[in-house]
């Protein structure tokens, strides 16, 4: 186990990327013996359990490798769609970003689509990065992460996209602007109890779903990521590893309504890389 979990140190200081990949949940008997209090607590505990036993998996060829772009993925967790089965479900996607830069949509999207074995997702929505306190988010922040899921839309890699928390002068602001309009909006029930009357009129008025989260605002800050990797890959050093994004989806049953599958994806870079 330590010639194990030493390879992984090497591993994580030789790559610049890290890719994870929870595999499905809803086969974790681990998740189910102890229930997390919240999504943040339970993505934590995520990416914690896949890297410790991504640790005792290591292939001897991987260390020869040194990959600049480290996948941690539990091989055996993960399930590919079927081209089959794909017309019987849909595959929702919301993305939680960290970094600035709106590319790392497309990196995003791309890596579930294939980890996924899909070529389009039914539906992404978009959290965009947290802003400094006492700043508050306005179309001018909103605008290139939208115009990179057109593009993705254009391209037929996304069925529709939507919008997290936006009250209704910005969602009216998106909404004409925008050549591709939002088709949902997510909003938070812990800050308001009952969805606002002006925003349930004018989504209703133009079509768009007022759905309902229970995220935190900022589903996993960059301490809580170095901590996660660092319980979960003893003594590697994580001082230099800032997240990219999290990338949560779920695979629903169309027919039946129930969940097939659902897990995290998560990338993270090397600062200065």
């Amino acid at each position: 186990m330590e010639k194990q979990n030493s390879a992984a140190i090497l591993l994580l200081k030789q790559a610049t990327t890290l890719n994870i990949h929870t595999g499905n949940l809803v086969n974790w008997s681990r998740l189910k013996k102890k229930c997390p209090s919240s999504t943040s607590e339970e993505l934590q505990g995520c990416i914690r359990e896949t890297l410790s036993e991504w640790c005792t998996k290591i292939a001897p060829t991987l260390e020869k490798e040194a990959p600049s772009t480290l996948e941690c993925t539990l091989t055996q967790a993960t399930e590919a769609i079927t081209p089959e089965e794909r017309e019987e479900l849909k595959v929702s996607v919301k993305l939680f970003l960290s970094g600035s830069d709106p590319a790392s949509i497309r990196i995003a999207v791309d890596l579930a689509c294939s980890t996924l074995g899909v070529s389009q997702l039914d539906s992404v929505m978009i959290a965009p990065p947290p802003l400094p306190e006492g700043v508050s988010l306005t179309l001018e922040h909103l605008q290139p992460y939208w115009e990179e899921l057109e593009n993705l839309l254009q391209s037929h890699k996304i069925a529709a996209i939507g919008t997290s928390d936006l009250d209704k002068p910005l969602l009216e602001q998106l909404y004409t602007w925008a050549q591709v309009k939002p088709s949902s909006n997510q909003v938070n029930l812990a800050s308001c109890c009952v969805m606002p009357p002006d925003l349930t009129a004018f989504a209703k008025e133009y079509d768009i779903q007022l759905l309902t989260h229970n995220d935190s605002k900022e589903l996993l800050t960059e301490t809580s990521f170095q901590e996660s990797v660092s319980e979960g890959v003893k003594d590697a050093v994580v001082a230099d590893w800032s997240l990219e994004w999290v990338l949560r989806y779920s695979i629903i049953v169309k027919s039946r309504g129930i969940i097939k599958s659902k897990g995290y994806l998560v990338q993270a870079k090397r600062i200065g890389s």
